[in-house]
């Protein structure tokens, strides 16, 4: 854990149409979409935010840092 003792993401599972359907955490945990959205809200995980996108739904977003590197989407698959 780094971060005050709180985790990040370093990989992802992604379905069919390219979308994040579970994250992989720095301590080794999988967590599906909506347990990841519960986790973010409650600050356990770093490095990144949700809000609430077009269709209503809350979703899942990196933090804003200028690197493109880092974005969700560029992270390794498990």
């Amino acid at each position: 854990m780094i971060n005050g003792g709180r985790e990040r993401f370093v990989a992802v599972q992604k379905n069919g149409d390219g979308d994040i359907t579970s994250f992989q955490t720095s301590t080794g945990r999988t967590l599906d979409y909506q347990q990841a959205i519960r986790e973010v809200q409650a600050g356990a995980i770093a490095g990144v935010n949700v809000f609430k996108g077009r269709d209503g739904a809350p979703h899942i977003r990196g933090d804003a840092d200028g690197d493109p590197t880092n974005n969700l989407d560029q992270l390794p698959l498990f």
